[in-house]
């Protein structure tokens, strides 16, 4: 096992020098270029932009770019955004807590629900609640997500409103004008505005939607996934030796098909953990979210490759550290299994 993680590792080292590459000539060539940001400030000068490509080093050519940029990464110099004039890393470093935050909630929540419910509903096929199961499954996976999202804002933050006085019943702003109510949930940001540090309970009203709109999408996909395998793997011949012998139909399900049911899980498991640190870009959009998606997004937009550089190659060292999590994790639940 040893051997093979080093392997591993070894491995890693020369595809993440590919991708930075692939990923630099790309950043660099993309339209509008680094100064895009400079130029569209009617204070620059012609010559303020020549000033800055010289400091910032953009008139040098691409391949001199990478090699200086490769070797301020190898000593912890991940460079300064373009934008802020802070360094990368603190700027990641400030948004990351914020996207763990919600996304460790949603997907936390995501697996509770979603891998029980896989499982009864392939252990009791066809049945009512296995039609209803599959159902919302395909819901959750056919809805766009951008569009539930706004679905959810305008139900519980525009139509239902919470009475701030007692005279005032329960009120549906769409029909019924109510001068002294306010949204039943906040439709956006972390905290209420103008609070710099916010109750639990504030937090956990602005986490509901948000979470909700996370957890909704990830449940249909999970749920078909522990359906489907458990389905292909309770027709086994080690399953109907296991209940031959006169075990229990609870230990031949939670012993035997559950744990070898969830091995394929979790390799979509494993490639959907690196995004718990890279943030959902829709749902952090839509809902104000100051994490690491949205960072993401506004760094694209104003052509902050320094940033951009930053969040892809962290995503990156992500990926292929959880896929080696996950092909680990195969010789736990599969005992015929071995990377000896």
């Amino acid at each position: 096992m040893t051997h093979y993680i080093l392997r591993r590792l070894i491995y890693a080292v020369p595809l993440l020098i590919l991708i930075s590459i692939i990923v630099f000539f790309l950043i660099s060539l993309a339209p509008g270029g680094p100064m895009a940001a400079f130029e569209e400030n009617p204070n620059l000068t012609p010559e303020d932009i020549v000033r800055l490509e010289e400091e910032f080093g953009l008139n040098q050519p691409i391949y001199v770019r990478y090699w200086k940029w490769a070797k301020r990464i190898v000593v912890g110099d991940w460079g300064y955004s373009n934008v802020t004039h802070r360094p990368v890393l603190e700027e990641i470093g400030h948004r990351l807590p914020n996207t763990l935050q919600l996304m460790l909630v949603a997907f936390s929540i995501t697996l509770l629900i979603s891998i029980p419910i896989g499982l009864y509903s392939a252990l009791h096929q066809y049945s009512l609640f296995d039609h209803v199961a599959t159902f919302f499954a395909f819901v959750g996976q056919a809805i766009p997500i951008f569009w539930f999202g706004l679905i959810l804002i305008i139900i519980f933050n525009v139509w239902l409103n919470n009475p701030v006085s007692p005279h005032h019943g329960f009120a549906w702003s769409h029909f019924t004008q109510c001068a002294d109510c306010k949204p039943l949930l906040p439709g956006g940001g972390m905290a209420p505005y103008g609070v710099d540090d916010p109750t639990l309970g504030q937090r956990i009203q602005h986490m509901i939607l948000p979470v909700t709109m996370l957890a909704m999408f990830g449940m249909g996909a999970y749920t078909r996934y522990m359906r489907g395998q458990t389905l292909e793997v309770i027709y086994q011949d080690y399953i109907r030796t296991a209940r031959s012998k006169g075990l229990s139909e609870r230990m031949v399900v939670m012993r035997h098909a559950f744990k070898n049911a969830l091995a394929p899980v979790v390799t979509i498991i494993a490639l959907d953990l690196p995004g718990l640190f890279g943030g959902a870009l829709f749902t952090e959009t839509i809902f104000s979210w100051p994490g690491m998606g949205r960072l993401f997004y506004r760094s694209a937009q104003r052509g902050d490759y320094p940033l951009l550089m930053g969040i892809v190659m962290i995503n990156a060292v992500l990926i292929i550290a959880f896929n080696l999590l996950a092909d680990l994790s195969y010789a736990y639940l599969d005992p015929r299994i071995r990377y000896d």
